[in-house]
């Protein structure tokens, strides 16, 4: 199977091509993404910890999944698709914002991402893929933000980023 390409944006999310998705990491190029967070009815987060094979962020812990949308796939498309990959489930997932940003690793790759922030409800256990995920938790909301400030090696670049912004949109949209 050939490696999969990221679909290359500028900072107005227009395609401006396409590109081998380690190629884009390597060079830095602005790419599009998505990251998908899942809560249940008790307002928990469902984090996955990363599989230790990948190659990036292997065993950090991060959002419900996160990835990379196909050539003429939407946003909501690739989310649900990618969850299912990763979790092994399905669920309605609406989009809440996007943004952009830059954060290098020790391995000299580089996540250049314009992410499409996805939010979804979800009771149940997921049914992981070894391939992707280590494993999983369901974890208050409040929890992960001390958690984080404790411990913040623990979790990936973008969750961290982004969380922020997410933790505020959780104070005003309760399931």
């Amino acid at each position: 199977m050939s490696e999969e390409n990221v679909i290359l944006v500028n900072h107005n999310d227009e395609q401006i091509g396409l590109m081998p998705k380690l190629e884009a990491h390597q060079k830095a190029i602005l790419h599009r993404a998505f990251s998908v967070f899942v809560l249940n009815s008790k307002n928990e987060i469902m984090l996955q910890q990363r599989a230790h094979q990948k190659y990036h962020s292997p065993l950090l812990w991060t959002n419900t999944c996160c990835s990379h949308q196909r050539e003429g796939e939407t946003n909501i498309n690739a989310g649900s698709r990618r969850l299912f990959e990763e979790m092994g489930f399905k669920t309605e997932l609406k989009e809440l914002f996007h943004f952009i940003y830059k954060a290098p690793f020790d391995n000299g790759l580089t996540e250049h991402e314009l992410d499409h922030v996805m939010i979804g409800y979800y009771d149940a256990e997921p049914q992981i893929n070894p391939e992707e995920v280590e494993d999983w938790k369901w974890m208050k909301i409040e929890d992960v933000k001390t958690d984080m400030e404790i411990r913040p090696e623990l979790y990936t670049v973008w969750f961290k980023i982004i969380f922020d912004e997410f933790y505020h949109f959780l104070e005003e949209h309760k399931v």
